[in-house]
């Protein structure tokens, strides 16, 4: 008789993760680096000594958000973090002030893109929807 494991596919399955380093990606977006405290059944986190991390490009910038707790059902990823991996990755970190202004800078660049592309759509006779989307 042969024991297989169990794979859990519930908010039980956090149990391994706690009190280590994770990257929580939410349905706004927004990435969460923090030290897993707690959960509960519902897959609500608690996350500390958090950080949101934005990305740029080939750079990002950190915002310290401090004890974070997370509503599961924002939840669309979840990893744990190599430490040493993560020390290794391409990327340079720049004041958070620099970030934000990039950031805002690739969003008025894309807004155009989408303004001309919507423009030549809807000249061709397409129906554009100019509704956000919440990346879910």
């Amino acid at each position: 008789m042969s024991f297989t494991p169990q794979f859990f596919t519930t908010a039980e399955s956090l149990v391994d993760s706690l009190d280590r380093k994770l990257l929580v990606v939410l349905r706004d977006g927004r990435k969460i680096i923090g030290i897993l405290r707690s959960y509960d059944q519902f897959a609500n986190l608690v996350l500390q000594d958090s950080l949101e991390r934005i990305y740029v490009g080939d750079a990002y910038g950190d915002i310290e958000r401090g004890v974070f707790i997370i509503r599961g059902e924002n939840v669309v990823l979840l990893g744990e973090i190599d430490g040493e991996i993560e020390d290794t990755l391409p990327l340079r970190q720049l004041p958070i002030e620099d970030i934000l202004q990039m950031q805002r800078e690739e969003a008025e660049e894309k807004a155009r893109k989408d303004k001309l592309r919507y423009n030549l759509l809807r000249k061709q006779g397409f129906s554009v929807d100019f509704a956000d989307n919440d990346l879910y």
